[in-house]
């Protein structure tokens, strides 16, 4: 069957439509919940942030303008939680504790091969600033491009180029110390 664009979901879920809504947290709560953990480090924070962000998108759905796409939007708000996420709660999780992402399609002997990398890199990027953090997975991650990412968190694009290749620079360092 085809698959209805953003836009006329957006448009169907503000004229009742419950459906449409469902249809459009069904595309989004994936990826909006493997930022969240990616961000976090714990399934139960990323699975609040997660709540927390469609909450807000229901409540601010008719604010919503396309200027840009309702993925970048989407992503706008998600990071905004994640700074509020943040300011609760100003401790890091210890790196046992720290989930791996839902993947698509991914089979479990590939999950566990890859697992033990993968849970390096999200233990490292927790060491790493928030502003770094965000760009690191909106830029890898949400692959947004530099001028997205400027819009969703209100800088220039020079400043996230910054933050990416300083977040980047950290991340080798660390991730070099733990393989010598």
């Amino acid at each position: 069957m085809f698959e209805q664009t953003d836009e006329k979901l957006i448009s169907k879920a503000l004229d009742g439509h419950q459906r449409a809504w469902l249809k459009l947290v069904r595309r989004y709560e994936k990826p909006i919940y493997n930022y969240g953990l990616r961000m976090t480090g714990n399934a139960d924070d990323a699975m609040d942030l997660m709540q927390e962000v469609f909450m807000s998108v229901f409540r601010n759905l008719a604010s919503y303008r396309a200027q840009g796409s309702f993925k970048s939007w989407l992503f706008s708000i998600a990071h905004f939680r994640c700074v509020e996420f943040y300011r609760r709660r100003r401790h890091y999780q210890p790196l046992d504790e720290i989930t791996e992402p839902v993947a698509e399609g991914d089979c479990v002997s590939e999950v566990l091969n890859a697992n033990g990398r993968k849970q390096e890199l999200i233990g490292a990027m927790q060491s790493l600033p928030l502003e770094q953090k965000a760009v690191l997975e909106l830029k890898f991650f949400g692959q947004f491009t530099f001028e997205e990412i400027a819009a969703q968190l209100g800088v220039s694009s020079n400043t996230v180029k910054s933050r990416l290749y300083a977040a980047l620079g950290k991340l080798k360092v660390q991730l070099e110390v733990d393989y010598v």
